[in-house]
């Protein structure tokens, strides 16, 4: 009986690990100096098609509906908890483009270190060392949003984060960051 008693505690306390990381992950984002980190809403698919040209959106895997939805709630509940945004960087990619923009409208600035590197995995050094510098780096009392994808992020944290979640970074005085929480979708 004691084990099973153990067992539920710990399967409770599992299930409210969630919210209180989402409370420490908004409280962080409220209190300014942070980096929301965000996967581009839901894009059906995985990769890019090899037709693939950044200067046009029909040439790539594009937002659904429900990622659209997704990237205006994000949006919204940013604004509704008074987050203060201060910069929005998003890859050049349109899927990531368009999560920015329907999430946080024009101050929407495109960046090369936050593209994809699926199928340029040579590229990862290089990237990763430049979004790091980003993120270490940032020194506001606002809130930076970048808006990337998943092997960029992985890359950088080690985490795999769904579409359209976000990831709260808090940079270090010194150097480095730490994953405050996930807000998911």
């Amino acid at each position: 009986m004691p084990l099973a008693v153990a067992l539920v505690i710990l399967m409770l306390a599992g299930w409210t690990q969630p919210g209180r990381a989402s409370d420490e992950a908004w409280q962080a984002l409220r209190q300014g100096g942070a980096v929301a980190l965000l996967r581009h809403a839901r894009a059906p698919g995985t990769g890019d098609p090899a037709d693939f040209r950044l200067d046009d959106c029909a040439t790539q895997r594009n937002l659904s509906a429900e990622g659209r939805q997704q990237a205006q709630r994000t949006g919204e509940q940013f604004r509704a908890r008074q987050i203060p945004v201060e910069r929005v960087l998003s890859s050049r990619w349109c899927r990531s483009l368009d999560t920015a923009r329907l999430a946080f409208g024009s101050m929407t600035e495109a960046a090369a270190p936050l593209d994809s590197f699926f199928s340029g995995r040579e590229q990862e050094p290089a990237q990763t060392h430049a979004l790091r510098q980003i993120v270490e780096g940032w020194r506001s009392n606002g809130v930076l949003v970048l808006v990337t994808h998943q092997v960029n992020i992985t890359a950088l944290t080690g985490i795999f984060p769904s579409e359209g979640e976000v990831l709260v970074l808090k940079p270090r005085t010194e150097i480095g960051f730490d994953v405050v929480g996930r807000l998911r979708p």
